[in-house]
C-alpha cells in the first residue's frame, strides 16, 4: 500500500508517547501492527486508550510503580486542593495512594489495579490501621477494611436521600465538615440562615426600607386592584401581607420585595372581563370579581410550586429578551390607554358601551377621540397634574441621587395621595364628578376571610381562568428571576445562595397562601426591590415589616382613604405604565445597530397583535415564536468537518476557513467530524442528512441541489471526535448506530476520539450495549486524539 501523503507525515512529536525512562508495557502484542512502523512518531505501536491493556494502566504503573497491595497500609492523607473530591472522580489523576489522586494529563485512575473506588463507601468500612488491632493483638492489621452493620436510622436515610445528598455527605466527610440534616433543611428554609445572623445594626435599615416602599406601593396596590384588576381595592393590600412575609420565610433573595405587578393584575382584568362576558356574573358583581382574583391567584401559585419541585428553573432561560421586552412594552401600552379612561372622567359613557370596556386598545383610542367633548375638566386636570408631580420627582431624583443618596427616602407618591386626599375632602370634589376610592372593604364584608380557592363549586371559574393563571405564573416567575439575579450580587448572608427552584417554590407558596384570601397575584419586581436596597433594606426582615405596615393599614387607616381620587390612582398606574415602554426604545435601537431583524419582528409581532387584538393573543403568539425557535436550535446538529492548521496539530472547524482555504489543509481519504455536543432524541433527526452533507461538500451551507463535489474516496475514513458527547440517550444512540452500521457496509473504516470519561462513562457502555464498538472493530478504534487516528488510518491501510 502506498504511505500516507506528507501532509499527514508533519504531525508533530508522539502524542501519547511513553516517557524516555519508561519501560516497555508488556502485554499481548496487536496482529494488525505494521513490522516497520512509518515515521509518524519515533516507536509507535498500535494500541487503544480503551484496550484491555490500555495507556491508562500503564501510566499507572509507571507513576506509581504499581498499585497499591494489601500488603500496605492506607495512609491517613489531609484532605487540601490536590485530594480527589469524589469517590466517583475516575480518570483525572495520577494514582498517588489508596485515597489521594493528583491531578495529571497523561494519566487515568480508572484502570490503575488496587484502586479502591469500588469497594464500600467509608460508612461501611472500618480501616484497621485506625480502629483495630492485628490478628495477633500487636499493632495494627494489615490495612484491609473490615465491614459494619449499618444502623436503622443509616439505612432508612439511604432510601430517602437524592444521589446529590449522597456526593455532598462524601465530599463533607472528606474535607473534615460536619454533615447534619439541619444544614440542608437551613438550605430549603433561608430563614433558619439569616434569622440566627441577623443582628439589630440590620433593622434600622430595613424599618426605613419598608416604610419607604409601603408609602409609595401600598397606594399603588390600591389601585392595580381598583383600576387593572377590577376586583375589591383591599384585595391589593392583601398581596402585601401574606405573599412577601412568606417570601421573606422561604426566598433565596434576600432583598427582593414580592408585591403585585401591572402585567399580573391586568391579566387577571383581562380575566374578570372574561367571565362576565360568558355570563358568569355582572359587572358589579364584587364577590365574584374577588373569587376569580383568588382563583387565578392559587392556580398561578400552585403552577409555579409544581415547577420548583420539579426541578424547572432552568425555564428562566426559555423566553428570549426580545420576547419580554415585546410584551413588557405591549402591557404598558395596554396600561396606558387603558387608564386614559378614568383619568378623562369618561367611565360613565363606558357603562354605556359594555363593548367598549371589554375591546382591545385600538377601539379604546377611536372611543377616546370620539368623545373629547365630553371630557370631566376637573377630573382630567387631577390626574394630569399628579402624573407630571410624580414624573417630575422622579426625574428630579434620578438626577440628584447619585450626590444625595437620602433623596431616594422622599415617598414622593405617598405624599401626592394624602395632599389629594385632604384636597378631596377640603373642597369636596366627590360632588363635583371626581371619583373617590370610598369604602374599602372586603367583598364578602369580612376582613381576610378564608376561601379555598379549588372548591368543588369553582370547576368552571377554574377552567375558564386556567390559560390566565398559566401566563401570569410564566410572566412573573420570568420577571422574578430577572430582578433577584439583578440583586443577589452583593448579599448580606454568605449561607443563603441564589437558586431559581428555590424561587419558584418560594414564589408558589406565596401566592397559593395569597389565593386563599382573595389576593392579587404577587411577584418579585425590581423597582420596587431597588428602591428597598437603595434605602437600607438588606435583610428579608424589610419584608417582614412591610407585611406589618400593611397589615396596620388595613386594620387601622382604610377610613381615612376613603376621599382618595381615583384619577390619582391610575395616574400612579401611568407612570408605570411610562416605565415599562421606556426602554423599548433603547432595545430597539441596539438590535436595529446588530440588524438582528428576527428580534425586531418579533417584538412588532407581539406588540401589534396585543394592541390591535389582545394581551392574551399576544402572549400566546410571542410564547409560540419563541418555543419554537428554542425547539429549531436545539434540533439542529452542530456537527463540524474539521481540517488540520498547516504545520501543527491542531484541527480547526472548517466552516471558519471558507474564505482562506489555503489556511487548512484535509488529510486525503478522511473526513473529521465534531460533534460538539450530547445526542439525544431532539437533535439525532437530521443528524443523518447533516453527514451526508458534508460528504458530498465539505460544509452545511452548501445547497443539497448542488452536485457531488467530494469524491468517495474521499471518505474512505471516517473519524469522529466525540469529546463534547458528554451523554447520549437510547434515540440518539439508536441513530448513531444505523450511522456507523451505515458506513461499515459501504467499506468505510470508522473510528471514536476523545470518548469523555473513558470506560466508565455512560457514553462508553452505552456504545457498547449498541453494538458500535463491535461495528467499528473492536476497542482498538477508540484512540484518545484525532492524531492518533490517522495514525491508525495509516496502519491499517498498509496492512
Amino acid at each position: 500500500m502506498p504511505s500516507r501523503p506528507s501532509s499527514l507525515r508533519s504531525i508533530p512529536g508522539p502524542l501519547n508517547s511513553n516517557p524516555p525512562n519508561a519501560q516497555a508495557p508488556t502485554g499481548p502484542t496487536h496482529d494488525h501492527a505494521p513490522a516497520h512502523p512509518s515515521g509518524l512518531r519515533q516507536s509507535y505501536t498500535v494500541s487503544s486508550s480503551y484496550s484491555s491493556t490500555s495507556d491508562f494502566e500503564r501510566d499507572g504503573d509507571e507513576d506509581s510503580g504499581a498499585g497499591p497491595s494489601n500488603d500496605n497500609p492506607v495512609r491517613s492523607v489531609t484532605p487540601n486542593e490536590r485530594t480527589g473530591l469524589l469517590s466517583q472522580e475516575r480518570g483525572h489523576g495520577t494514582f498517588t495512594d489508596a485515597r489521594t489522586v493528583s491531578p495529571s494529563n497523561a494519566s487515568h485512575a480508572d484502570s490503575l489495579p488496587g484502586f479502591p473506588f469500588d469497594a464500600p463507601t467509608d460508612t461501611d468500612l472500618d480501616f484497621s490501621p485506625y480502629n483495630s488491632e492485628s490478628p495477633n493483638g500487636e499493632g495494627p492489621a494489615s490495612g484491609k477494611p473490615k465491614h459494619k452493620r449499618k444502623s436503622w436510622k443509616r439505612q432508612i436515610s439511604s432510601h430517602i436521600t437524592t444521589q446529590k445528598m449522597h456526593t455532598s455527605r462524601d465530599l463533607a466527610r472528606r474535607h473534615g465538615v460536619k454533615d447534619t440534616p439541619g444544614m440542608y433543611l437551613s438550605y430549603y428554609l433561608p430563614v433558619l440562615v439569616w434569622a440566627r445572623e441577623y443582628s439589630w445594626s440590620y433593622f434600622k435599615g430595613d424599618f426605613i426600607a419598608a416604610l419607604t416602599v409601603a408609602g409609595m406601593y401600598v397606594p399603588m396596590a390600591l389601585s392595580l386592584a381598583d383600576n387593572l384588576a377590577h376586583v375589591p381595592a383591599i384585595n391589593g393590600l392583601y398581596s402585601f401581607v401574606w405573599n412577601p412575609l412568606i417570601y421573606a420565610l422561604l426566598g433565596s433573595c434576600p432583598a427582593l420585595i414580592v408585591g403585585p405587578e401591572a402585567a399580573g393584575s391586568l391579566l387577571v382584568g383581562a380575566a374578570v372581563k372574561s367571565s362576565v362576558d360568558l355570563g358568569r356574573g355582572g359587572d358589579e358583581d364584587r364577590v365574584l370579581h374577588a373569587k376569580i382574583c383568588g382563583i387565578v391567584a392559587g392556580m398561578a401559585g400552585a403552577m409555579v410550586f409544581a415547577a420548583g419541585v420539579a426541578r424547572l428553573g432552568f425555564l428562566d432561560s426559555v423566553l428570549s429578551r426580545p420576547f419580554l421586552r415585546g410584551f413588557i412594552s405591549a402591557i404598558g401600552v395596554v396600561i396606558a390607554v387603558d387608564q386614559l379612561i378614568p383619568e378623562l372622567g369618561l367611565n360613565h359613557l363606558v357603562a354605556k358601551h359594555p363593548g367598549i370596556g371589554h375591546g382591545s386598545s385600538v377601539e379604546k383610542l377611536r372611543f377616546i377621540l370620539g368623545n373629547l367633548d365630553k371630557v370631566h375638566k376637573l377630573t382630567a386636570v387631577v390626574a394630569g397634574t399628579s402624573f407630571v408631580v410624580i414624573m417630575v420627582c422622579r426625574e428630579i431624583k434620578r438626577r440628584m441621587q447619585p450626590r444625595y443618596p437620602g433623596v431616594a427616602y422622599v415617598p414622593d407618591r405617598f405624599l401626592v395621595v394624602v395632599l389629594t386626599s385632604f384636597l378631596a375632602y377640603w373642597f369636596q370634589w366627590d360632588k363635583k364628578g371626581v371619583a373617590v376610592l370610598g369604602t374599602v372593604e372586603a367583598a364578602s364584608h369580612q376582613t381576610f376571610k378564608f376561601r379555598w380557592p379549588f372548591q368543588p363549586s369553582n370547576m368552571q371559574l377554574i377552567r375558564d381562568t386556567m390559560g390566565t393563571s398559566f401566563l401570569i405564573a410564566l410572566l412573573g416567575f420570568f420577571e422574578s428571576s430577572v430582578a433577584a439575579k439583578s440583586l443577589s450580587s452583593s448579599e448580606p448572608f454568605a449561607g443563603i445562595q441564589l437558586s431559581a427552584n428555590r424561587e419558584l417554590v418560594a414564589l408558589g407558596v406565596a401566592n397559593f397562601v395569597g389565593g386563599c384570601f382573595m389576593s392579587l397575584p404577587a411577584f418579585g419586581g425590581y423597582g420596587r426591590s431597588k428602591v428597598n436596597k437603595a434605602t437600607g433594606g438588606k435583610t428579608p426582615m424589610s419584608s417582614i415589616l412591610l407585611s406589618l405596615l400593611t397589615l396596620f393599614t388595613i386594620l387601622f387607616l382604610l377610613p381615612y382613604l376613603y376621599y382618595l381620587p381615583k384619577p390619582v390612582l391610575s395616574a400612579l398606574i401611568s407612570v408605570v405604565a411610562w416605565s415599562l415602554i421606556e426602554e423599548c426604545p433603547h432595545d430597539i435601537t441596539f438590535f436595529l445597530r446588530l440588524r438582528a431583524w428576527p428580534e425586531l419582528a418579533l417584538m412588532a409581532i407581539i406588540l401589534l397583535s396585543t394592541i390591535f387584538f389582545s394581551l392574551t393573543l399576544g402572549m400566546a403568539i410571542g410564547v409560540g415564536l419563541s418555543l419554537l425557535q428554542v425547539i429549531r436550535n436545539a434540533t439542529r446538529p452542530r456537527i463540524q468537518i474539521l481540517g488540520r492548521i498547516p504545520g501543527t496539530n491542531r484541527f480547526e472547524n472548517a466552516e471558519f476557513f471558507t474564505d482562506s482555504p489555503d489556511r487548512l489543509e484535509f488529510i486525503e481519504g478522511c473526513l473529521i467530524v465534531k460533534i460538539p455536543e450530547p445526542l439525544t432524541f431532539a437533535n439525532t433527526g437530521e443528524l443523518k442528512s447533516r453527514l451526508r452533507r458534508l460528504e458530498r461538500y465539505g460544509t452545511n451551507e452548501a445547497h443539497p441541489a448542488l452536485p457531488r463535489l467530494r469524491q468517495e474516496d474521499s471518505n474512505k475514513n471516517i473519524i469522529f471526535d466525540v469529546h463534547g458527547v458528554t451523554s447520549m440517550d437510547g434515540s440518539g444512540t439508536q441513530v448513531l448506530e444505523e450511522i456507523v452500521r451505515g458506513y461499515r457496509e459501504r467499506g468505510v473504516r470508522v473510528f471514536f476520539s476523545r470518548v469523555p470519561g473513558g470506560k466508565d462513562s455512560e457514553v462508553w457502555k452505552m456504545m457498547k450495549r449498541s453494538g458500535i464498538v463491535d461495528l467499528v472493530g473492536g476497542e482498538g478504534h477508540f484512540v484518545s486524539d484525532v492524531g492518533e487516528a490517522l495514525k491508525m488510518t495509516e496502519v491499517e491501510q498498509e496492512e
